[in-house]
């Protein structure tokens, strides 16, 4: 009896991308694991009252926190692949694994007007 590999290869692959899905879509923000990866978002980002950065030219810095954890997540990773171009914050992004920027996303996204 001849027997085809070519099922049994494809069952195979199927599995193994299946998992790999499986695998990318497990990434979950943990907020305290964000605490000590948030120092340099701070600097920016923490300072109250509208602050404006000189680098590369003035710019309103957005307060992040509240947030949704998704938008932030998408901007970071954005800014990661090259698609948003502020240079500190391209150089921040890429810093950050994915693991990370769950991290700081779920983190940012649990404040409030008042733990800003």
């Amino acid at each position: 009896m001849k027997t085809s590999l070519a099922p049994l290869v494809l069952a195979a692959c199927a599995c193994t991308a299946g998992s790999a899905v499986a695998t990318a879509a497990e990434v979950v923000g943990n907020p305290k694991a964000a605490v000590a990866k948030v120092e340099m978002c701070i600097g920016c980002h923490g300072i109250q009252g509208g602050y404006k950065t000189a680098f590369p030219e003035v710019y309103r810095v957005p307060m992040i926190g509240g947030q949704s954890a998704k938008y932030l997540e998408s901007a970071l990773k954005a800014y990661r692949k090259g698609d948003r171009k502020h240079p500190s914050m391209v150089n921040i992004a890429k810093s950050l694994s994915d693991q990370d920027i769950a991290d700081v996303a779920a983190y940012y996204s649990q404040q409030t007007v008042a733990t800003r």
